[in-house]
């Protein structure tokens, strides 16, 4: 007998083998061609979101409601500033803290008093309420690691970790409890689960060694105060080689970019550790139907042998231009060749 959505990611996450592999399309912007709406219309109204994120999930067959709008969504809060196009998500203005000194003023905003949190928290409990317990909810924090990139930009806050390191701690100490009030309302409001985007803290970008002196221990302090699973992404970022301190970190998941070996990034997590992954979101943009089925199989045979794996793609966003015949594609692949046991497999 099929298993409920929740039933199959649940058992994954047991590291056991389900009835399939269970599929996560982190499709956003989607649901606004699903209601012919512009970008900024579709995000503007809780109602919208959740039709759409309805709408994806019956006509894709996948396994989870994603209820991430778009990462500025958080640097509203702050009273920062968004742009919009259409066809893509909507952006970070100019950085509000301009210059470092801020920082010693900077104030943590009341998650719920907030207009574009409120609209997340909204859409989270009306979708709760459609699916009950049949559906995994997945909400979105941005890493108090990682958020400076847009509070301050990306230049100014690499010059703080290297230069300044009493300002990276007050500034950390704030972030810390925003992602911690926002995550956990998230959670209250009906959400299954966290996803911890965290591309700043990937040796694509810093070293491992000062991962471990920052990020790291962020990391740690947070998912200990966030009252429910969590998945660490990094937003297509390189991640294996600090796979065993993200082990450490409480994640019960971890995102797997294109450039991960899954079948190596399965073994190292060693059943501490669901993978997600691993599909390329950009060049899923234009696929054939048949090379999205050799690329499913592919992802099947690496990783999914013994659960512990969820299909998904390497960023934890599907980028606009990915077409309907594509993720129709990719969801009939799984359903014909993710069917537990694997007989196919040698």
């Amino acid at each position: 007998m099929a298993m409920t959505s929740q039933e199959r990611v649940v058992t994954t996450l047991q590291q056991h083998e389900p009835d399939r592999v269970p599929l996560f399309f982190p499709l956003t912007m989607h649901g606004a061609s699903e209601l012919d709406l512009s970008i900024q219309e579709y995000f503007a109204q809780p109602e919208t979101v959740v039709e759409g994120q309805l709408r994806m999930l019956r006509k894709y067959r996948h396994d989870f409601l994603y209820t991430f709008f778009y990462a500025a969504v958080e640097i509203e809060a702050w009273g920062g500033d968004i742009l919009y196009v259409d066809d893509g998500p909507p952006n970070a203005g100019q950085p509000f803290i301009r210059t470092p000194d801020q920082i010693n003023t900077l104030a943590v905003p009341n998650v719920k008093d907030a207009p574009s949190l409120r609209r997340v928290l909204e859409a989270t409990q009306q979708l709760r309420q459609r699916v009950g317990d049949s559906v995994p909810i997945i909400g979105v924090v941005m890493s108090p690691f990682s958020l400076p990139v847009m509070q301050m930009g990306f230049e100014h806050y690499i010059e703080l970790l290297y230069e300044a390191p009493e300002l990276l701690k007050k500034l950390m100490v704030i972030n810390e409890a925003f992602c911690i009030d926002w995550a956990n309302a998230q959670l209250e409001a009906g959400a299954t689960a966290i996803g911890y985007f965290d591309p700043v803290s990937s040796p694509t970008i810093i070293p491992r060694d000062m991962y471990e002196q920052t990020g790291f221990g962020v990391a740690c302090r947070v998912l200990s105060q966030i009252n429910g699973p969590v998945a660490m992404l990094f937003a297509s970022a390189h991640v294996q080689p600090t796979i065993d301190l993200i082990a450490q970190t409480g994640a019960a998941l971890v995102g797997a970019s294109t450039s991960e070996d899954l079948a190596d990034m399965k073994a190292a997590c060693q059943g501490r550790m669901t993978v997600v992954g691993n599909l390329n979101a950009i060049e899923m943009c234009r696929w054939s139907a048949a090379e999205a089925e050799a690329a499913v199989k592919q992802a099947i045979a690496s990783a999914a042998r013994g659960g512990g794996f969820i299909l998904s793609d390497n960023h934890g966003e599907i980028p606009w231009q990915v077409p309907e015949s594509v993720l129709l594609a990719i969801a009939d692949a799984v359903e014909q060749w993710g069917t537990y046991p694997l007989e196919w497999l040698p």
